[in-house]
């Protein structure tokens, strides 16, 4: 009986640490796409845009939220980036924020 309390037990670590590095992702991967973004929109301050972009993920599950303020904000400065574009660069990022944190 021990042997499977303790398998159990694994099992839930283990979906506790893949969760807890899939919000972390999610989050490196939301401020790089910030990054991004305020590099198009000319943004001084690159790092608090950044985090604007962080913050708006957490209005709802799923990355539509964060989709929704980079089209709203593209939108509001006048910068021309196609939908795909914008789809294309946060699933480009996410790559790269997993890279980033499997190397730390």
């Amino acid at each position: 009986m021990s042997g499977i309390n303790d398998r159990e037990r694994a099992f839930e670590n283990k979906f506790a640490l893949d969760q807890e590095l899939k919000f972390k992702a999610l989050a490196r991967r939301n401020k790089l796409v910030g990054l991004w973004a305020a590099g198009l929109l000319g943004k001084t301050d690159a790092e608090a845009y950044a985090k604007e972009v962080v913050v708006a993920d957490f209005e709802e599950a799923g990355e539509e939220d964060v989709f929704r303020k980079l089209r709203r904000d593209f939108d509001a400065a006048g910068v021309s980036v196609p939908d795909q574009d914008i789809r294309t660069k946060m699933v480009e990022l996410l790559g790269e924020a997993v890279s980033q944190i499997e190397n730390q």
